[in-house]
């Protein structure tokens, strides 16, 4: 038997336990590409269009440190720099919770325990797991390839680009294969390769912000930070500009650097332990921790903080950005019926704020959702069996939950609104009194993200096994409808789906009531299904 034996059946095992997870992976990078490719091509249709956003990016901070650098003014180029960091961000995280699912997770409930009693080599589950990760993302940038040429870009720069996408997934798969040897829980192997993501995304965004503009103005070249940053070489590709193809070889290289560190680190650990040694807890527990309450604010106030720090970092900036925007809007009436079809109302300064607490809106939805199946991982990994047998009933169990995930959202959400206005305040001379009013225009969301908390519960209550998959799902789905429906002219039948549809877009346009105590009505329904269901089904499931 040698290390590797038994990688192809475990690779299979992988593919089947995420074959719904992977195709949505590998479908829906592509779709989402195609469907923002065509929104971009909508928004700057000409060249005078695309040549005004390339100046306005180009001279922006702000833009090149979310955006990154703008290549030049083809539509090919501004597609990227509307969609790349986005699209870099989901496969890189995509990427690095599988390898730590496949890998320290199997160790941390005891699969690879299991496993190892038959013959399988040391490497075998590391293996399988990098390599259909690694296959996951070439066969999604080759999709996506497909994607952006049939949105009529060049077939050149097509390949680029989704090579520049796909390759941020295999360098991330690198580095979490390192970190999933560091941690003793997925938790922290994930949060590891999540810091090693948002470093990223900082050295990235410095490099791009101290880089130079061209003598046109309609181009950018990045600093010496940007080399650095997994992130950065997809922009340094520089797809549809000129393609630097050898840029491409750079995640394959860290991808073989990660997967020669971990098989050493493998070497250097036993079965289960990592090579971060967990701190030691107390030896009696608080007595705030004496209740689900106090579980629960235990197991979440490290993820809320984390949350929370990049909520106000991007509330701040997308405030001070707010002053940028007149700018960028005078030079193109297309990006300004965009932000009023996202935003609405008349002001586009506000539509622009309403349209950024909206993604706020739904940002935050997926913290909702990351709360909510808490649940779910309590159930299968035997904790919540283990806290039904105290004195705690199930509907307090997971009312507490409810409670706790509805309070982090409302925590955040007026985080997002002050921060926001905090910023724009300080470019506009108000910051007090901008700070109170987005802080309550952002509150105004509040209801669309509990019939989500709702729409997880009802699913954890009736469908326990399909939860996880169909509450991220749902969430992609009201992603699709509420924030980039009107843009893509969907009908109002489809948009009337998601529930970020009908929250109205203040300070853009006046508070309508009925509408949120509606979307209150239809989340306490749901949650009284989920409730309800939990009480009568088996745990665990």
């Amino acid at each position: 038997m040698t290390a590797l034996t038994g990688t192809r059946r475990l690779a299979r095992l992988v593919l089947r336990r995420d074959r719904i997870r992977l195709a949505l992976w590998v479908l829906g990078t592509p779709l989402l590409g195609y469907a923002l490719a065509g929104s971009v091509a909508g928004v700057y249709p000409d060249e005078a269009a695309r040549h005004g956003y390339a100046a306005t990016s180009a001279s922006s901070l702000v833009a090149r440190a979310f955006n990154g650098p703008i290549a030049s003014a083809d539509l090919g180029a501004v597609v990227v720099a509307e969609t790349y960091v986005t699209l870099a961000l989901i496969v890189a995280l995509l990427s690095t919770f599988t390898v730590a699912r496949h890998t320290r997770q199997n160790e941390e409930t005891g699969r690879a325990e299991l496993l190892g009693a038959s013959v399988v080599g040391r490497y075998a589950p590391l293996t399988a797991a990098l390599l259909v990760v690694v296959a996951a993302n070439v066969l999604a940038a080759a999709l996506l390839t497909l994607a952006l040429a049939g949105a009529g870009l060049p077939l050149a720069g097509s390949v680029a680009a989704a090579g520049a996408v796909g390759g941020v997934g295999v360098a991330f798969t690198g580095v979490a294969a390192v970190t999933a040897q560091l941690s003793v829980t997925s938790r922290g192997a994930n949060a590891l390769a999540a810091a090693v993501v948002g470093l990223s995304f900082v050295l990235r965004a410095a490099g791009d912000v101290l880089g130079d503009s061209s003598a046109d103005g309609t181009r950018v070249e990045s600093a010496w930070p940007s080399w650095l940053s997994p992130l950065g070489w997809g922009n340094q590709v520089r797809a549809f500009a000129g393609e630097r193809w050898w840029v491409l070889a750079l995640p394959v290289v860290l991808l073989l650097a990660g997967v020669a560190l971990a098989y050493a680190l493998a070497e250097r650990r036993d079965q289960g332990a990592g090579l971060v040694a967990p701190r030691r807890g107390p030896a009696t527990a608080a007595a705030r921790l004496l209740s689900p309450a106090g579980l629960a604010w235990r197991m979440q106030r490290g993820t809320l903080l984390g949350w929370a720090v990049g909520v106000a970092v991007l509330g701040l900036s997308m405030g001070v950005a707010a002053d940028e925007f007149n700018a960028m809007i005078d030079q193109n009436p297309a990006a300004a019926e965009a932000i009023n079809a996202m935003g609405g109302g008349t002001d586009l300064v506000d539509a622009y704020l309403a349209a950024m607490l909206g993604l706020f809106a739904l940002t935050i939805g997926a913290y909702v959702v990351q709360a909510m199946l808490r649940v779910r991982g309590d159930e299968a990994d035997g904790v919540l069996e283990a806290a039904l047998a105290t004195a705690v009933s199930r509907t307090r169990w997971l009312g507490t939950q409810v409670l706790a995930a509805a309070l982090g959202a409302v925590a955040l959400l007026l985080l997002a609104g002050l921060t926001t206005g905090l910023g724009y305040g300080l470019v506009t001379g108000d910051p007090l009194g901008a700070a109170i009013e987005l802080g309550g225009a952002a509150l105004l969301r509040l209801p669309a993200l509990l019939v989500v908390a709702g729409v997880v519960t009802a699913l954890f209550g009736l469908l326990p096994r399909r939860s996880v998959v169909l509450s991220w799902t749902a969430l992609l789905v009201f992603l699709l409808l509420g924030q980039l429906g009107a843009v893509l002219e969907l009908p109002q039948a489809a948009l009337n789906l998601s529930p970020y549809t009908h929250v109205p877009s203040v300070p853009a346009v006046d508070l309508a009531v009925l509408p949120l105590v509606v979307l209150a009505g239809v989340a306490a329904a749901l949650l009284a299904v989920g409730v309800a269901a939990f009480r009568h089904r088996d745990v665990p499931s």
